[in-house]
């Protein structure tokens, strides 16, 4: 085999292995499948767990609701007259959908400068920080995905004024990061992946 086709097979074969992991795990509903799929998610989910306490169930719940594990996750753009692009709805990226203030905010204050929000381990850092402050301003329990979910959506001062309450779609949605955290939680305890 020449040397050019050895080179082009080996540049094939890295970019059909690298390519994976931007792309969102198979089956988003079944925990034990996105531990099977994806380690290096329950790895991330586990440390970020023992770091700030946050479980892993609830951190998988709102990166699901977030951005639906999908790494490059942008909100939509907005278009005057229906047509003409103006930008985005808010500079929200990546898994957690962190905004650039809050995400300039988090790697501040944790010294993690070269954090991106693109990558999980990242991300999920930055849940387990911005929902410990929550806990702090707000008194949620850590395990409490719906008022935790409302507080991420709604930022601290807006779940403390109640803004959440007059929005009933996102009153549905809280309810529905509960109900998947708790089925999160139900497939990982009986998953043998997640407890290696």
């Amino acid at each position: 085999m020449s040397r050019s086709l050895c080179a082009l097979v080996a540049v094939l074969l890295m970019v059909s292995c690298s390519g994976g992991s931007k792309n969102p795990p198979r089956n988003l509903d079944d925990a034990c499948s996105i531990a099977g799929e994806r380690p290096e998610y329950i790895k991330a989910f586990k440390q970020t767990e023992r770091k700030w306490g946050v479980p892993v169930h609830v951190q998988m719940s709102t990166i699901y609701y977030e951005s639906r594990y999908r790494s490059d996750a942008r909100t939509p753009h907005q278009f005057v007259l229906g047509v003409i692009p103006v930008g985005r709805q808010s500079s929200a990226f990546g898994y957690s959908q962190a905004l650039d203030g809050t995400w300039d905010q988090y790697r501040k204050e944790t010294g993690r400068r070269g954090a991106k929000r693109d990558r999980i381990k990242d991300a999920s850092d930055f849940i387990g920080w911005y929902m410990n402050k929550t806990r702090e301003k707000n008194g949620i329990s850590l395990g409490d995905a719906r008022n935790q979910y409302l507080a991420y959506h709604e930022g601290h001062a807006g779940y403390a004024r109640g803004s959440h309450n007059g929005k009933s779609w996102l009153l549905r949605t809280a309810d529905d990061v509960a109900a998947r955290a708790n089925m999160y939680q139900r497939q990982l305890s009986s998953c043998r992946r997640y407890r290696n």
